[in-house]
């Protein structure tokens, strides 16, 4: 019997054990999409305690608690920290095969030296580590990422960001970690929202407009603020979207749509989907001219349970899987662009997993020599993240496309602790590969599996999205 989690957890063969221990270990971290709050960094913040760092915001173990019965007062409510992670302690030793059990003991064995099992009985004795290990200057924000071998970060912004944040740790001298905004618009594209004509109030005001009053008025406040998010070093956007839609209509007919709901009036959902389309098809334009990679998140349900919504408001917990993701609309999307040469670099990512082949097919009707894997198929995401997902996602782009080009795994958390994530990406990558190899599948050229493990690892993402480190 294999040993807990120990240096060779995951890794099935000698080839697997080689790959990961001489080239993907020693490789650095780049994390092109996060939902980590700049501020934080800015401000090197350093967290009380483990309940702060862990617990604060991560839906991913609000879910598993809930499923265990627990109450609502000890994971989003005015139970004491302590109390809560001792709730998350005793959830967590029932957690057999979810993935949340290997994130979190990595976690554990990486930044706090833990190489137990937490668990009801041990909450205390991980508690009490964690909290004085917390309390060194070492353990701070900047401090967690320098040690995580991090080289680049990407968060996520609205287009009406200051971006304050950003300009400091810039200006700052004394962290070498950049840190750069992805332009995330998908306010200014959801028509539909209630608050939506209080958003682009906002927007115009961002812009330096005294309103907006046309789409001709939109494009031209959102094409401002693109230019101020390149000129704060963003060259990455990210949609996210029920799905990939394709519903074209005329110059025309989207200013009536727009007018009409500036007057308050409610618009149909076939009109919702042509003005989606519009903006989809305006920006993708915008960042092809910009050099700008495009990222679209698409295949989730969101705020299922409304009643909790309405307690907790979004990203709590009660997101699921949309299974509607037409695959002939995505590809008409992407040709609607191509016609006129106006494809950017773009990731595609559906939250779906029968989705995987379908897009892998998508990917090659697209691809030129403008980049390797221009169009890419996005690491496993969110609701399959997970071992199994991660291996069905790569083995079906090893099938269908270039597995070789990919951009690999980004961290797509609010924790600063999440970027043993791509520990664990990486030895799923190179026991996948290694049982190639020893299944006589691949030769066993390390000069050339060791080049694909530290492509995907990182050097492909540096050079796909064009960053400067």
């Amino acid at each position: 019997m294999k040993a807990f989690m120990d240096k060779d957890f995951l890794l099935e063969t000698k080839t697997a054990k080689k790959l990961y221990h001489n080239y993907a270990e020693v490789t650095p971290i780049l994390d092109y999409h996060c939902h980590i709050n700049p501020k934080e960094i800015a401000e090197d913040r350093q967290f009380e305690n483990i309940t702060q760092v862990w617990l604060g915001g991560d839906h991913y173990k609000w879910r598993f608690m809930r499923s265990n019965g627990v109450d609502e007062k000890y994971i989003t409510g005015d139970a004491s920290d302590y109390e809560k992670f001792c709730k998350w302690a005793e959830c967590l030793g029932k957690a057999i095969g979810n993935p949340l059990f290997h994130w979190s003991h990595l976690e554990l064995q990486r930044y706090f030296g833990y190489h137990g099992v937490l668990s009801a009985k041990t909450a205390d004795e991980v508690w009490n580590l964690c909290n004085k290990k917390l309390a060194d200057p070492s353990m701070s924000v900047r401090n967690l990422i320098r040690r995580s071998n991090v080289t680049l970060i990407c968060t996520t912004d609205d287009p009406i960001d200051t971006l304050e944040w950003h300009k400091k740790i810039a200006e700052d001298d004394s962290f070498e970690v950049k840190v750069l905004p992805a332009w995330r618009p998908d306010k200014a594209m959801n028509i539909e929202k209630p608050e939506y004509l209080d958003y682009l109030a906002k927007l115009a005001a961002a812009a330096g407009m005294e309103e907006i009053k046309t789409f001709e008025d939109l494009k031209a406040a959102l094409k401002d603020r693109m230019a101020f998010f390149a000129s704060m070093g963003c060259n990455v956007s990210d949609h996210a979207l029920e799905y990939v839609m394709y519903a074209p209509a005329s110059e025309d007919d989207i200013e009536k749509i727009f007018s009409k709901r500036l007057k308050g009036k409610d618009i149909s959902k076939e009109e919702e989907l042509q003005f989606k389309t519009a903006f989809m098809l305006f920006v993708g334009k915008e960042y092809h001219k910009l050099d700008w990679a495009m990222q679209l998140h698409y295949g989730c349900k969101r705020d299922n349970n409304t009643l909790m919504y309405e307690k907790l408001g979004p990203d709590t917990g009660y997101d699921c899987i949309n299974n509607y993701a037409p695959s002939a609309q995505m590809a008409d999307f992407l040709n609607a662009l191509i016609i006129t040469d106006e494809l950017p670099r773009t990731v595609l990512y559906s939250l779906n997993p029968n989705d995987n082949q379908s897009i892998g097919t998508i990917l090659g009707c697209f691809q030129d020599s403008t980049a390797v894997a221009k169009i890419q198929q996005g690491s496993a995401w969110w609701f399959n993240d997970h071992k199994t997902g991660m291996q069905d996602q790569m083995i079906s782009l090893a099938n269908l496309g270039n597995l070789s080009g990919f951009v690999g795994m980004l961290t797509d958390s609010r924790s600063f602790l999440s970027y043993t994530r791509h520990e664990y990406f990486r030895r799923i990558l190179c026991n996948l590969i290694g049982n190639w190899v020893e299944n006589g599948e691949f030769p066993a050229d390390m000069d050339i599996l060791s080049e694909i493990v530290k492509n995907i690892s990182y050097y492909n993402a540096k050079k796909y999205f064009k960053f400067e480190i």
